[in-house]
């Protein structure tokens, strides 16, 4: 049994959500270059190079990269051997991400209530993904997720029946329904089985693939790049401007489900799809 102390943590979730809202990943950097070098149209390439200038500053001068520094999510991987010391796991994570929002002077857009809306000021309670893993590791990574994309994430529960090729059209015509709402270009996370909740973490999940990473399956590896020649043909463009990149890449993750069914969720990363990492 390896122990892993409370305050370990806390220090660990704070640097992350600063470093994940400062600093984007090296996939999605190279991303966006090379999506400038596809683009057709003359508005995108400027508006491209608007991002590329946009991130290389922020990473040089310690800044957010986008105003919107989202809520924050959490994906654990808790090793069995592993025994969290000094306080629970959950509000170590939560305690990391009150010290990263404020002391990162990140914005607090958090709201106690659906209804109410009175903002908790410190950017917590995340949203925390625990699974128990093997091992004396504690994996965990801070995905904060604005809501111009979060907002047109779209779950639909299809019958068994259902044709790929309808799947494929549904993930497509999601995004073009989306239009500049996720400040495209955009990365199509999509979950495929499980239950109705299953299927939406798969799809989280699916944003924090590298972008260079064609799926294992080439069933679905075909797929996914079927799905990303579809989107990119409807002509939505950078920030909704027109053009030829409407979307970076299309990840699918799938699971087991019922035989009476076929749950599919699309969850959208804007072009600053962030998250940063650390073991522990």
């Amino acid at each position: 049994m390896r122990d892993i102390h409370y305050d370990e943590i806390v220090a660990v979730v704070r640097d992350l959500c600063i470093t994940a809202n400062y600093q984007l990943t090296e996939d999605v950097q190279n991303g966006l270059r090379e999506a400038q070098e596809r683009e057709a149209s003359d508005v995108g390439r400027s508006l491209l190079q608007n991002a590329v200038d946009n991130f290389t500053y922020a990473q040089a001068h310690q800044l957010p990269i986008c105003q919107d520094t989202g809520m924050a999510m959490v994906f654990c991987r808790l090793g069995q051997e592993v025994h969290v010391t000094g306080g629970l796991l959950q509000d170590a994570i939560n305690e990391g991400v009150r010290r990263g929002y404020l002391e990162g002077c990140l914005r607090c857009s958090v709201v106690e209530d659906p209804l109410r809306r009175v903002n908790t000021d410190d950017n917590t309670p995340a949203i925390v993904h625990l699974e128990l893993t093997a091992g004396d590791k504690l994996h965990i990574t801070v995905a904060p997720k604005g809501f111009g994309s979060e907002n047109m994430s779209v779950l639909k529960m299809f019958k068994p029946s259902v044709t790929q090729e309808e799947i494929e059209s549904f993930v497509v015509d999601t995004v073009d329904k989306a239009g500049s709402n996720p400040c495209p270009p955009v990365i199509v996370g999509v979950g495929l089985g499980g239950t109705s909740e299953y299927a939406g973490l798969l799809a989280k999940e699916a944003l924090l693939l590298p972008l260079n990473r064609a799926h294992p399956d080439p069933y679905y590896a075909d797929m996914e790049y079927r799905i990303l020649d579809r989107i990119n043909d409807l002509g939505i463009g950078p920030q909704g401007l027109g053009g030829t990149v409407t979307a970076l890449s299309v990840k699918i993750l799938t699971h087991p489900t019922h035989i009476a069914g076929l749950p599919c969720m699309v969850n959208l990363g804007c072009h600053v799809t962030r998250h940063a990492t650390a073991i522990l």
